[in-house]
């Protein structure tokens, strides 16, 4: 469970702050998604694959662009 310790003085707006900050760095909010409810295996494995192919084309549209603009490595 994640916890801050607000200070006497501090606000409870940067108390807020810290806290989605410590919430966000250990992952609570995407766990929680991912669990939300049962995916079957072979379900994984589709989305897996499908933002694999998504990545792949999005980096051979980068490749063209640069390609087009003389970037090219």
């Amino acid at each position: 469970m994640t916890e801050i310790f607000v200070g006497d003085s501090e606000s409870i707006d940067s108390a807020l702050k810290r806290f989605n900050k410590r919430v966000q760095a250990e992952g609570v909010l995407t766990d929680a998604r991912r669990h939300e409810y049962y995916e079957k295996p072979s379900e994984r494995r589709k989305k897996k694959e499908a933002a694999r192919k998504r990545k792949m084309r999005k980096a051979e549209r980068r490749q063209e662009q640069r390609t087009q603009r003389g970037y090219a490595r």
